[in-house]
Parts: structure tokens; C-alpha cells; sequence
């Protein structure tokens, strides 16, 4: 018997199982595996119904057989780590942080520990299940280089009442940015859904067919010329939304290494072309920050709001462009 024909599983789906979604019927037909391990099996091409693939959402027909070749990689575990946090508010409910820059949310391949999560277990006395032992009370995230404010729920209540402010657009999320070039108009909305992209997978992109519903609205807070300074508001909240909308406009972010344009700096007229390097150089990653969060306390219905400083590294860069002006 082969290492394959040992791992493989096999399940044939019975009526009372039927329209339930593929993802979930693993979770629960496998209980030695968490469902990020079968989510990372399900993108290696592991899971086959009647012979094809699906995507995790698929709904399931009865008598249809499933086969999942479980990989061989060890489970990740999350584990409580001693890391600062620096914490804007704290009850028995929710947690609101300023997660720094670099700081990965929760426990990924090629970032096993050292992320945020590692840090909330060993300071708080309890988290959120959340339906997923890799991001236990992360209700929404940033990306690694991206800085600012994120909501944590301690409580399932909680994380179900943050969630349900995502999905129906109550939770206000403000960024600031620092993007390339100058927009037509001082405000505006953007807007194009937003997918995986149709070449390189680990990007997103705005996409006709698949994608879903994005609308960014942007406030220019200072010219200088060859960027802006930026407000802006998420109404959605779909993964690298940001980023994905100012490129797709013709402004990406500076720093951005994944959608950015910093080759640009090399176009800009003489008088400015100094500062545009040094600007670059300053940068060091994608100048985006969640300055402030708005959501309703899921106990309290009160309305909170919070603030974050401007981080140092994008605090130098707007003095940098300010001293020219």
C-alpha cells in the first residue's frame, strides 16, 4: 500500500449532508485536522468530488464521493509568546491594539510565531474561538506592513457582533496614505470588484467575472505634487482593498512592493527627483496606516471611537515632503 492510499479518505455524502458546504462537511468528517490545515489542502488541489475540483464554498449533492489526500506538513499550533502590545482599549469584551509594522495577525506558513495572535494569547485570559485555532479572536486583519488598529473579540458573542458590524458596513475604518501621483478630483470613490488575480495567485486584482464587491472612498489631505497625502475610508473590507483600488487607478501606494510603482520617482522632473528618492529609500514599506476604527461595543451598544499616532517611519516621510514645499 502506497504513503498516498494510507492518508487518503473517502466519504460519500449522505441526504442529510446535502447543501452543506465542502469546507465544513471536512471540518466535521475530520476532527484530528483544524480547518486552516484543510483550507491549505483544499488551495494544494488535495480534495476531489466526483473526481473534480471545487472550491471550499461548493455546495454538496447527495451520494457524491469525496476524496482528500490529506499533506504530510506538521499541524501549526499557535502558542502563547511574551510580545509587547500596545493597547488602545481593553474590557472583558474586546480588545482594540495598534498592531506595528511587520507584525504578521496570525500564525501562516513562513510566519509559524512571532504574529499578534502569539502575542494575545500570553495577555489575554481568553479569546474568541472564531472557528479557526490559527486566528483565535481576529475579526478582521492588516497586512504585515501595513500599521494601526485592529479590533479583537475576547468573547464568541463578540466575535460574532464585530463581524456582523464588517458584513453590514456599521465598523468605520480610516487609513491614511501616502500614494503616487496627483487625483482629478480632491475626493472620491472607488469602486471595482476585487478578486484573485488571474496570473499571479497571491495577488488580488479588480477582476469583471468573480470578484467581490469593493468601494474605497479617498480624501486628498495634502498635494505634493508628485504624491498625495490621503484619507481614506473603507466601506468593504476585501483583502488588499486598498492597495488593489489605488492601482488599479493609476495611484499605488508608496513602498507598496507587491502593487507599487516606486520605478516612478526615476520619471519625476529634476527639481523634485531627489526628494523622490529619498523618499523611497525613507519609506521601507507600503506608507498605509488604519489611523482610526468606529464600531458598536458588543455589549454596551455604545458607539467607540479610536485613534492611533502616525507611526515615526510615515511621520518621516511627510516631514521630508513638507520641508520642500
Amino acid at each position: 500500500m502506497t504513503d498516498t492510499e494510507k492518508t487518503e479518505r473517502k466519504f460519500t455524502v449522505e441526504p442529510d449532508d446535502a447543501g452543506s458546504r465542502l469546507d465544513s462537511f471536512l471540518v466535521e468528517r475530520c476532527p484530528d485536522l483544524s480547518r486552516s490545515r484543510i483550507h491549505t489542502d483544499m488551495k494544494e488541489d488535495r480534495v476531489l468530488v466526483d473526481g473534480r475540483l471545487r472550491p471550499k464554498s461548493f455546495r454538496l449533492q447527495a451520494g457524491s464521493l469525496i476524496v482528500f489526500r490529506p499533506g504530510t506538513k506538521p499541524e501549526m499550533e499557535a502558542v502563547p509568546q511574551d510580545i509587547p502590545l500596545d493597547i488602545i482599549h481593553e474590557d472583558e469584551h474586546l480588545l482594540v491594539v495598534n498592531k506595528p509594522v511587520g507584525m504578521v495577525v496570525h500564525p501562516a506558513v513562513g510566519h509559524p510565531d512571532g504574529t499578534l495572535v502569539n502575542a494575545l494569547l500570553h495577555h489575554c485570559k481568553n479569546l474568541s474561538a472564531g472557528g479557526d485555532p490559527l486566528r483565535p479572536g481576529i475579526v478582521h486583519r492588516l497586512d504585515r506592513d501595513t500599521s494601526g488598529l485592529l479590533a479583537v473579540a475576547l468573547t464568541d458573542v463578540a466575535h460574532r457582533h464585530l463581524s456582523e458590524q464588517l458584513q453590514d458596513r456599521r465598523m468605520g475604518r480610516t487609513y491614511l496614505s501616502v500614494s503616487w501621483g496627483r487625483w482629478k478630483e480632491d475626493e472620491g470613490t472607488l469602486t471595482g470588484d476585487i478578486g484573485r488575480h488571474p496570473r499571479f495567485r497571491q495577488k488580488m486584482a479588480v477582476v469583471q467575472n468573480g470578484g467581490k464587491t469593493a468601494v474605497t472612498r479617498f480624501r486628498v489631505l495634502e498635494d505634493f505634487g508628485f504624491v498625495q497625502y490621503c484619507e481614506v475610508q473603507l466601506e468593504t473590507g476585501r483583502t488588499h482593498q486598498i492597495r488593489v483600488h489605488f492601482t488599479h487607478n493609476g495611484h499605488p501606494i508608496v513602498g507598496d512592493r507587491m502593487y507599487g510603482d516606486d520605478q516612478r520617482a526615476r520619471g519625476i522632473h529634476n527639481l523634485d527627483r531627489r526628494l523622490a528618492d529619498r523618499m523611497v529609500k525613507a519609506a521601507g514599506r507600503q506608507l498605509l496606516h488604519a489611523v482610526g476604527l468606529k464600531l458598536v461595543h458588543p455589549a454596551t451598544s455604545e458607539t467607540l471611537e479610536f485613534q492611533a499616532e502616525i507611526p515615526p517611519d510615515m511621520s518621516h516621510v511627510l516631514a521630508m515632503l513638507r520641508e520642500q514645499i
